[in-house]
């Protein structure tokens, strides 16, 4: 007798082979059988018309400090995510000396757009070495599966102090040492990757640049053969890319024996650049080094709305008396005072223009019906143009519709073509995979946590601009092929021996809904949530976490190590 058979659903295995009519039958946390007559069960999920896929595996996700408070680590786990692993682009908090936390908190605050006065009451501290951080994730009770890395900047700055925060100081010798032990340690106490930020888009509240972005050859080598005694982990790399750069990671990668995953984009301003440097991973791949390039599956952007981080009146001068205000407040004054919306849509001087970097050409709106590949007919100055109207005026029309909670989007990378035929480059290619979600970053100001959801319904289902993508190879991306990216061996199938991580999805109604404000974070923090619809069960271990899109509170969730 089964503990659970999930009977006649349309099984896409993550294998990426064709899709069948099977049922799958569960045990002890662990698939027992895929095909016909797998035999009775305690209790039996009617998956007719439905899709049965591994659950989804994100390996870019920043939950390092909501981890230690969030059991249900949404929105992630609202989009059939059963597996996410943080410590990313070298920030994390972890190790960390007694009475140095504010400086994890600074940095991470300005890296990844997470409040300090969030994380400061979020995130207790109740440990100093990585692997006492691990064992604190492994005791709390949690809905979904979940992985930790050890991020360069906090081991430099717990082994150099004051020194390890400023990018132009180099470790000594005995510096060095010590940060390869406890990177050896740490390995081997179950973290699956150690990360590094050599981009200067990252810099700390203060305005400090992250620590690990000019770490030299000596450094960023010792730690390649700390990774190399450990004999595990993934090197995971975010980097601009300049001259030199590829190649000096790629020596380290060879160095450590573990495979390099390098973030890719395309950006604004070289927007043929992702180009070069994928050529590189193929040309690494080619002489035998395990090298991957993580990509997205839509553009990379901002949200806008007049309860985000940023929006085109920001830097308007009467946006000052409104900023502190309840957001309902503020709205009520705006809707009242036709002078005050004279003076919020008055151009700014130029050069603020310039420092916020929003141009209304490209920026859309987010309605309802999502459309995360919006033509530029549909931007906010050509309609204003159609319409004979100021894009201003139109912008905060648009902001203010819905009482206030409208939103606008501004893509600027993965969007320099206005369309998404480069991600679909990306996706299709043999050396990337997908991992740039962000799941508990940047909450101020995007919401890709969703893109498990989006990568199914626009690639699979919607898209009208382009290609479409076959629904196996799209599951395969985003659970087999991630899962293996971190060797994680035990899960991405739905074969006999796998965990029993499992979506039985409605893909006819499978949507992501709008993004919304919510105010749930410690402290009465604020951060973009955005939920789906049709995930009619999300299985962890063969215990159902989701049901009908809401959480069950089951709690069957695991540190991987």
């Amino acid at each position: 007798m089964h503990d659970l058979v999930i009977r006649g659903g349309t099984v896409i295995d993550g294998t990426g082979a064709s899709s069948r009519t099977a049922d799958v039958a569960i045990a002890n946390g662990v698939i027992v059988a895929v095909g016909k007559d797998v035999g009775a069960a305690n209790r039996v999920v009617d998956a007719d018309g439905l899709l049965v896929t591994p659950g989804f595996v994100d390996i870019h996700t920043h939950y390092d400090g909501q981890a230690t408070w969030d059991p249900f680590l949404t929105p992630s786990s609202w989009h059939g995510v059963t597996t996410a692993v943080f410590g990313n682009c070298g920030v994390g908090f972890a190790p960390v000396r007694p009475g140095t936390t504010d400086y994890l908190i600074n940095l991470m605050e300005g890296v990844e757009d997470i409040p300090g006065t969030v994380l400061a009451e979020g995130v207790s501290f109740a440990w100093e070495s990585f692997p006492q951080y691990l064992d604190a994730l492994a005791a709390m009770p949690r809905a979904i599966d979940i992985g930790a890395q050890v991020p360069h900047a906090a081991l430099r700055f717990y082994v150099m102090g004051e020194r390890g925060a400023e990018h132009a100081e180099a470790p000594n010798d005995s510096e060095m040492e010590r940060m390869g032990a406890l990177l050896e340690e740490s390995l081997r106490a179950g973290a699956l990757g150690f990360t590094t930020s050599r981009t200067t888009k990252h810099k700390a509240r203060d305005g400090r640049l992250t620590p690990s972005l000019s770490a030299r050859e000596p450094e960023l080598f010792a730690l390649a053969r700390a990774m190399k005694r450990a004999g595990r982990g993934v090197l995971e790399v975010n980097s601009d890319f300049g001259p030199g750069e590829f190649e000096a990671l790629r020596a380290a990668s060879e160095i450590s024996g573990r495979p390099l995953s390098c973030l890719l984009v395309q950006v604004q301003a070289q927007p043929d650049l992702w180009r070069e440097t994928l050529a590189q991973i193929h040309a690494a791949r080619a002489d035998g080094l395990a090298a991957n390039a993580q990509v997205g599956s839509r553009a990379i952007g901002v949200l806008m709305g007049l309860d985000t981080s940023v929006h085109p009146f920001l830097i308007s001068e009467p946006w000052r008396s409104l900023a502190r205000l309840p957001h309902a407040e503020r709205v009520a004054r705006i809707r009242a005072d036709a002078e005050l919306r004279r003076a919020l849509i008055a151009p700014p001087p130029e050069g603020k223009v310039a420092r916020l970097g929003i141009t209304l050409d490209r920026v859309y709106p987010l309605v309802a019906q999502l459309d995360y590949e919006p033509d530029a007919s549909m931007s906010v100055a050509a309609m204003a143009r159609r319409d004979g109207r100021d894009a201003r005026e139109l912008a905060l029309e648009l902001l203010m519709a819905d009482d206030g909670t409208g939103l606008l989007m501004h893509p600027f990378e993965n969007y320099s073509g206005g369309d998404l035929e480069v991600v679909r480059e990306m996706l299709t290619d043999e050396a990337t995979v997908l991992g740039v979600a962000d799941g508990g970053a940047h909450v101020g100001t995007i919401c890709d946590a969703s893109s498990p959801t989006t990568l199914l319904t626009h690639w699979g289902r919607d898209r009208r601009r382009g290609e479409k993508l076959p629904l196996e190879f799209l599951v395969k991306r985003q659970s087999r092929d991630t899962a293996m990216a971190y060797g994680l061996s035990d899960r991405g199938l739905l074969a006999p021996g796998m965990k029993a991580d499992i979506n039985v999805i409605d893909f006819d109604r499978l949507r992501v809904l709008k993004p919304r404000v919510a105010y749930d974070l410690p402290a009465g923090g604020k951060r973009l949530v955005q939920r789906a619809e049709g995930y009619r069960h999300v299985f962890v271990a063969g215990a159902e976490t989701l049901s009908n899109d809401e959480h069950t509170g089951a709690l069957p969730g695991k540190l991987v190590r």
